[in-house]
């Protein structure tokens, strides 16, 4: 587990640095991506480019209204892109920047993380509920 020390290292040296809570480039992008939907929207569009309606169909619980907003969120960012197809109606399709596809690599790693320990996190969850 080579990487906590150098996280806690690279913390201590925010502190050093007088941390600015107001600039914190953890709180401010991760607070995006660790949202409910952003994660999926990016699973989704992994495989290549993606209509509104297909990532929906794969997300079915999002709203439209939700996936809407959160795709335009990931689009000021610079991480997905859109472009608008002049048919009736018009249609519109998603997919992922460089800079969205970059992140796909250490989005990949957390999310095989959630996957292995799942069950002992609903398991540690179940146990915290029981305890008086």
């Amino acid at each position: 587990m080579a990487e906590g020390p150098d996280l806690a290292r690279k913390f201590a040296s925010w502190q050093d640095l007088g941390f600015d809570p107001d600039h914190c480039p953890v709180r401010d992008v991760l607070s995006h991506l660790g949202d409910k939907w952003t994660t999926l929207i990016i699973a989704a569009l992994a495989g290549g480019t993606q209509r509104f309606g297909a990532i929906h169909r794969v997300i079915p619980d999002i709203s439209k209204r939700m996936l809407t907003q959160t795709l335009r969120d990931l689009e000021r960012d610079g991480l997905v892109s859109r472009r608008v197809f002049p048919t009736s109606p018009p249609s519109v399709a998603y997919s992922l920047t460089p800079l969205g596809g970059s992140l796909l690599d250490p989005l990949g790693v957390l999310v095989e993380w959630a996957e292995r320990n799942h069950p002992a996190i609903r398991a540690a969850r179940t146990r915290f509920r029981a305890d008086p």
